[in-house]
């Protein structure tokens, strides 16, 4: 491959720069067919561009703007959201709380209900407890008198009045008490 280019180059008499450079007529002809494809494109390809990309600018510019309207409407239904998160958890904070309340209360009222009751039983069991004791002195009373005046009659050897001696007995009896 060198070798044809040193050929080539010993058999041009110019030197090496005919190499490079076309004919001048080539030269001449090649710009003006770019002028006239350059001015082709510049005149009709060249605003059909221009306005692609200014489209395409504006497509771009409109969906980041679309973009950041969807951010800061996302911002605010974020913001939103975590104040009524807020609102509900200070809503149920204060739903326990009321529940709590009321729990205590009902809690004190079953207390004090039962404490009535408690007490309302107690003093029914120490008033049975007192009538059945009155009861129960009150029999033993006659039977003692009973007694008493039947041992007094057996002793005797004859009928006794029995309410004088009934009396007699109450009387006794009572004296023994307050003694």
């Amino acid at each position: 491959m060198y070798d044809v280019l040193i050929l080539a180059a010993e058999e041009s008499e110019g030197g090496g720069l005919d190499l490079l450079l076309p004919a001048p007529a080539e030269l001449y002809t090649g710009i003006v067919a770019f002028g006239i494809v350059f001015l082709v494109i510049w005149k009709f390809a060249w605003p059909a561009i221009q306005k692609l990309a200014d489209d395409r600018q504006q497509a771009i510019a409109g969906q980041i703007q679309q973009a950041e309207d969807t951010k800061a409407e996302a911002q605010s239904l974020r913001e939103d959201y975590r104040q009524q998160l807020a609102g509900a958890k200070a809503e149920a904070n204060e739903i326990i709380d009321a529940a709590r309340g009321q729990a205590e209360s009902v809690k004190a009222e079953l207390i004090a209900k039962a404490q009535a009751d408690a007490d309302s039983i107690v003093s029914k069991a120490r008033e049975d407890a007192g009538n059945e004791k009155a009861r129960a002195l009150q029999e033993a009373r006659r039977e003692v008198a009973n007694l008493s005046i039947d041992l007094a009659e057996k002793v005797v050897g004859q009928n006794l009045d029995r309410g004088a001696q009934q009396g007699l007995v109450d009387r006794y009896l009572a004296d023994l008490e307050g003694a």
